[in-house]
C-alpha cells in the first residue's frame, strides 16, 4: 500500500490493490466517512480522479476509485467475462471493505456496472447514481461507436466545450488501445444488453440520471428512457456538459447529486 498526498489537499489518498472474485482490483482511497464508490467509463480512471477529490473534500465522504481490471495496463482474468462479473467484483469489494450505504456513482460504462451492482440487492449499496451511462438499449438512439475516431472528433462527441478535453495519452501500434480491448470486452461490441432495461423494472432502489445536455455519445432521449426504465429515478440534465460531466463540468455535477441527497 502507498500514500500520495494531492496537491491542494491535506488528506492523503491511499492506493491498494484488493484480491476479490479472482480479479487483482486497484483502488485508490479518499478516505472520509460516508462511502462514494465512482466507476469510470471508457476513459480511464483519469477521469474520475478530480471529481474524487472534489466530492472527497466537499462532503468529506470516504470515496472509492477502483481501475476496472483490464484498464491502465492492469490485468483482467478470464473470470470476468461480462459487465455483470464486474459489478458482482466491486460487490465483493464491499464486502470485502465492509462498507455500508455506499452510493454507485457511475459514468458512460460505469454507469452501466452501477446498474448492474443495484440489481445484485446488496444490502451495503443505498442508491446509485447514473452518469451519461450505457447498457441499454433505445430505438432510434443507439450508442455512437467510438472505434477507429480520432481525438479531435472524439472530444467533439464527449464535450460541450472539446476545447476542455484533456490531451490524450499517446498511445503505440495500431489497431484499439488496451482499455477499448478491456471495454468490448466486457460490454460487447454493441456495448448495450438488451435485457438491462427490463430488469431495471424491478429495482427498487432510489437511482438519480444524470446527463450532459450536449451527450452526443449517449443523447439526452437516451438519458430518460434510462431514468424511464427505472421505477424509483430522478432525472437530472446538466447544461453546457457533454458525456463527462465530471471531468467538463464538475462543480455542477456535484451540485445536482448533493441537492438530490439533501
Amino acid at each position: 500500500m502507498s500514500t500520495t498526498i494531492p496537491a491542494g489537499s491535506l488528506r492523503p489518498t491511499r492506493s491498494s490493490s484488493i484480491t476479490v472474485n479472482g480479479a487483482e482490483v486497484a483502488v485508490a482511497d479518499r478516505d472520509r466517512t460516508r462511502p462514494f464508490l465512482l466507476l469510470h467509463g471508457g476513459a480511464g480512471p483519469a477521469t474520475m480522479a478530480g471529481f474524487a477529490d472534489l466530492l472527497a473534500e466537499r462532503t468529506h465522504s470516504r470515496v472509492l476509485v477502483p481501475t476496472h481490471p483490464g484498464f491502465g495496463g492492469t490485468r483482467r482474468p478470464a473470470s470476468l467475462a461480462a459487465t455483470t462479473d464486474l459489478a458482482a467484483t466491486y460487490v465483493a469489494l464491499l464486502d470485502a471493505l465492509d462498507l455500508t450505504d455506499v452510493t454507485v456513482v457511475g459514468n458512460s460504462f460505469g454507469g452501466w456496472v452501477a446498474a448492474e451492482m443495484a440489481l445484485m440487492d446488496s444490502p451495503r449499496v443505498s442508491g446509485a447514481v447514473i452518469v451519461d451511462g450505457i447498457g441499454i438499449e433505445v430505438d432510434g438512439h443507439p450508442v455512437t461507436s467510438v472505434a477507429g475516431l480520432e481525438p479531435a472528433q472524439l472530444a467533439q462527441l464527449s464535450f460541450h466545450d472539446p476545447a476542455k478535453a484533456p490531451r490524450p495519452a499517446a498511445v503505440g501500434g495500431a489497431g484499439p488501445s488496451p482499455d477499448l480491448q478491456a471495454l468490448i470486452a466486457y460490454a460487447g461490441p454493441a456495448m448495450s444488453d438488451p435485457t438491462l432495461a427490463d430488469r431495471l423494472g424491478r429495482l427498487h432502489l432510489p437511482v438519480h440520471v444524470i446527463w450532459g445536455e450536449s451527450d452526443g455519445i449517449v443523447s439526452p432521449a437516451y438519458g430518460r428512457a434510462y431514468a424511464d426504465a427505472l421505477p424509483l429515478s430522478t432525472f437530472t440534465l446538466l447544461p453546457r456538459s457533454g458525456h463527462l460531466p465530471q471531468v467538463e463540468s464538475p462543480e455542477e455535477l456535484l451540485g445536482a447529486i448533493l441537492d438530490l441527497g439533501r
